[in-house]
């Protein structure tokens, strides 16, 4: 993660050479060297993708490269804030770090997971879901990626007993993920509660363009309406399919591009087949970077 971003200078790399004294951790030799195992903990995670994120908008603003409008999927929607102006990269990766530390206790305390449904609309996972809860205990409907692919959160039992039910009903898998805790669910009201607290403290200035708001899917450039959907954003659905639906919508009379800005291509490659009359272009990397502005330039 980066370290080709590091071998060139520039503002991404005069970033990145800050980031372990803003975090006073050397994350940098954790993304560039692992382990795997160190990396991918959340405290450790969310930090490192805000780096990532946060490093090529600054490469691509060097390129005259800005967004009209931003959206990040989870953990990305600070990724976007930062892209937006809503907060500074080094207070996005203060915030991020303390999300992740918080996640990663409550998933200590308060053990959960999470499962991935396929073949099967957001409306009947989420009915199955209540139907399922009166007797096994919290599952609830977390992302809501496409129009059928949703994630689902909450107690270990629950979600088991979810699966097999929403196998039941029709859905075509169910996957459990590798996740430390039912985020995006009731189990984190404690940490979503420290973490608004926390937040309290960061200045968080109006957007300089609309942020989609993963808990309303709307646009969004109040301080104060995206400082509540922060606070909310741990125990609120991601609503990303609605997102993708109005980002989508911005094709309706021009050539709408989407970066998908960071490491991996997960979100681009779902989206692509949904929206065909979108081009989606992920960008992580040094070579995707110098290549963009000849994949931009076939869009006009």
């Amino acid at each position: 993660m980066t370290s080709d971003l590091m071998s060139q200078s520039g503002p991404a790399a005069d970033f990145l050479g800050t980031i372990n004294q803003v975090l006073d951790l050397d994350l940098l030799k954790i993304m560039h060297d692992g382990p795997g195992e160190v990396l991918t903990e959340t405290r450790n995670a969310q930090p490192a993708i805000l780096a990532h994120s946060a490093a090529v908008c600054l490469a691509l603003r060097e390129k005259g490269i800005v967004p009209s409008v931003v959206a990040g999927h989870s953990i990305g929607e600070f990724s976007a804030a930062v892209a937006a102006g809503v907060m500074s990269a080094e207070d996005g990766l203060k915030v991020v770090r303390r999300r992740g530390e918080l996640m990663f206790s409550a998933g200590q305390e308060v053990p959960g997971t999470m499962a991935a449904v396929m073949g099967m609309n957001g409306s009947d996972v989420t009915r199955v879901c209540a139907e399922v809860s009166e007797n096994s205990g919290v599952v609830v409907l977390a992302n809501h990626n496409s129009a059928n692919q949703v994630v689902i959160s909450g107690e270990i039992e629950a979600v088991a007993a979810a699966g097999e039910a929403l196998k039941l009903a029709g859905a075509r898998r169910v996957i459990t993920l590798n996740v430390s805790g039912a985020f995006h669910s009731p189990l984190l009201s404690q940490a979503g509660a420290e973490f608004s607290e926390f937040l309290q403290g960061i200045d968080i200035s109006n957007s300089q363009v609309p942020l989609v708001a993963n808990v309303s899917a709307t646009k969004v450039d109040s301080a104060i309406d995206l400082l509540d959907g922060f606070g909310r954003q741990l125990t609120a659905p991601v609503r990303w399919h609605e997102t993708m639906e109005l980002l989508a919508g911005e094709a309706t009379d021009r050539p709408a591009v989407v970066l998908e800005v960071g490491p991996g291509k997960v979100l681009s490659n779902m989206a692509r087949r949904a929206y065909p009359e979108v081009k989606f272009i992920p960008v992580g990397t040094l070579s995707e970077l110098d290549g963009i502005e000849d994949l931009l330039a076939t869009t006009e």
